[in-house]
């Protein structure tokens, strides 16, 4: 069977020995999956390596968040590695944002490799009204989404990530 590119496994483990075991109980039922920061954090680099060996495309959920230069020396890192998603948090910022893209698009094209594509991370599922008060959210978490959103295009990042409540709002 072809595997569903719409479907992205998250590897939500700690070690190399349990992202091969996924992968290969998994076999060629699914093609992209997702390292987030346990994974990365534990093992490095060559889990990127390892999953594009497999043929495998990689979605690097490390939510880079910091100053715009710092950043774009983070995506030229990740770019080199020949990742096809990287995210990023909107709430760095618009000059941030435009940071990470150029980086990206300049690494890409130096290296001769495919550019990833940058997702704006907007508002983390985990906040809640009251939590999104006590660190100052003025706006309601629909209303910061959009405007996050919003920036993300502007920025030119390629898309955001969202809670399925705000993706029809964002469309």
């Amino acid at each position: 069977t072809m595997a569903d590119e719409r479907l992205i496994v998250a590897l939500d483990v700690a070690s190399m020995d349990a992202l091969k075991a996924t992968v290969a109980r998994l076999g060629d039922s699914v093609n992209f999956y997702k390292v987030g920061m346990e994974l990365f954090y534990a093992a490095g680099e060559q889990t990127v390596m390892y999953l594009k060996e497999q043929n495998k495309n990689v979605f690097l959920d490390l939510k880079l968040h910091d100053i715009p230069n710092t950043v774009a020396h983070g995506v030229s890192s990740l770019t080199r590695l020949g990742v096809n998603l990287i995210t990023l948090h909107g709430q760095g910022g618009k000059v941030m944002m435009e940071a990470a893209v150029q980086a990206a698009h300049e690494t890409a094209a130096r290296l001769g490799v495919k550019r990833p594509k940058l997702l704006a991370v907007t508002v983390l599922t985990s906040f809640d009204d009251e939590n999104w008060q006590a660190i100052g959210g003025q706006l309601p978490i629909a209303d910061q989404v959009i405007r996050l959103a919003k920036l993300a295009k502007e920025a030119g990042m390629d898309g955001v990530v969202a809670s399925p409540l705000e993706a029809k709002l964002i469309r």
